[in-house]
């Protein structure tokens, strides 16, 4: 890589926390050139003035802040169209994979205006995520630029091993767990990203070791966890339901994939003695089986952050029983209210939660074991207030600013071997 060659072209279609705080770190530490999106809405913008009006509070979903103004490059025409069509109903417009709006043709949209942009400005480097790095990565090896690549999720053939293995195991959950229909195009441009990627960052040990699945040579995989600011002050409250019943919490997609009936299971073994709220909207196609359970509880199909993060302070404990995760930035967020967690190996879990103290990590599939853990905490109150304060503490450990920093030192890293 040439010397007078420098800065990073970052690109991602939506945007989410990970992505607000891995740009926000390249531009603070002057490694961006150009941040490469579908949407950015910034404060004061004409964007941010329509984010507070009635019916588009959605775009809030999108905010940056304002020192990313200067880098911020959108292409937003695919997405917009993807938006209505969701609104309106246009579902050729966005079907999986061939829909001229679906998300993949969002990514790969911004993924060929990346290559672009790095034809034009010759940077050192592009910092793209999965579905979205292909064309950019394929610019970047020929003009000698580092490709650096973020995947959010374990790798797809380990994920459809366990994916499979689920349907046959919960047939009547299959229509939940979408990703096993990924057509052959899908996985096989995501094994060409992996091949072209010089670096690969990602959030969990989990992630990491569902890497070695691949069957052919890749890059060193870097993990660099998610982190949570906003973290609570002081004794938390004991926020216990009617009769003193454990309040039990679920936030994410509602899927199998999310271990979201072995949860059911567990709180139908302890009947009336937990009230569970489920906070996220259902995943894939229809199900009667999740129908019928979301009949009985607590169902809020989406609330913006802030109240996502007030929802966790009125309960006792998250229950995040995942089959397949990257990390789940949901646990972080959990502790960050003193809300201990209830977590499987296969999430960020092990990595962060001390067992006993502010969490239990327990094994995938096994509706036993989190209503053994859940009972725990409602006969002992004391060890729940305890573990609520545990969490909060364990929180003040893993800021964004110690992700920011490994971010950095993760690109610089990759920058100089190159």
């Amino acid at each position: 890589m040439s010397g007078d060659r420098c800065g990073i072209i970052a690109a991602h279609p939506t945007g989410n926390a990970n992505v607000r705080q891995a740009v926000g770190a390249l531009a603070e530490a002057g490694l961006l050139t150009s941040f490469e999106t579908a949407i950015a809405v910034f404060d004061g913008s004409p964007l941010g003035v329509l984010s507070r009006l009635p019916g588009f509070s959605e775009l809030q979903r999108r905010g940056y802040g304002k020192e990313l103004g200067p880098f911020t490059r959108m292409h937003p025409w695919r997405e917009v169209a993807r938006l209505a069509s969701m609104r309106l109903g246009f579902q050729a417009a966005i079907r999986d994979w061939t829909g001229f709006a679906c998300i993949d043709a969002v990514y790969q949209s911004i993924g060929r205006r990346t290559a672009r942009r790095l034809e034009k400005t010759g940077a050192a480097g592009v910092y793209c995520y999965e579905d979205g790095a292909l064309e950019a990565f394929q610019a970047g090896k020929r003009l000698g630029a580092a490709c650096l690549y973020d995947l959010p999720i374990g790798y797809w053939r380990a994920a459809h091993r366990i994916l499979s293995e689920e349907a046959g195991r919960r047939p009547e959950w299959a229509a939940t767990m979408p990703g096993l229909g990924d057509p052959p195009e899908k996985l096989e441009r995501k094994d060409s990203e992996l091949r072209l990627a010089d670096r690969i960052f990602v959030a969990s040990s989990f992630t990491k070791k569902t890497l070695g699945e691949c069957p052919f040579p890749i890059a060193d995989a870097c993990v660099v966890p998610d982190g949570a600011d906003d973290v609570v002050r002081g004794e938390r409250p004991h926020p216990r339901g009617h009769g003193g019943k454990l309040r039990v919490l679920f936030v994410g997609s509602l899927g199998q994939r999310k271990g979201i009936a072995d949860l059911f299971e567990a709180v139908s073994m302890l009947g009336p003695a937990i009230e569970l709220t489920l906070v996220g909207r259902k995943a894939g196609g229809p199900c009667p089986a999740l129908d019928a359970e979301l009949s009985r509880h607590r169902w809020i199909p989406s609330l913006p952050r802030e109240r996502i993060l007030a929802e966790m302070r009125a309960h006792d404990v998250l229950v995040f029983p995942s089959l397949f995760e990257g990390f789940g930035l949901v646990v972080v967020e959990a502790l960050s209210q003193g809300l201990p967690v209830v977590g499987t190996p296969h999430t960020c879990a092990p990595d962060i939660l001390s067992e006993g103290i502010d969490g239990f990590v327990v094994p995938i599939r096994d509706p036993q074991a989190i209503a053994g853990k859940l009972e725990c905490l409602r006969a002992d109150p004391v060890l729940l207030a305890e573990m609520k304060n545990a969490a909060a503490q364990k929180a003040r450990l893993l800021p964004w600013a110690a992700y920011r920093k490994r971010i950095v030192e993760g690109v610089r890293g990759a920058l100089c071997r190159g």
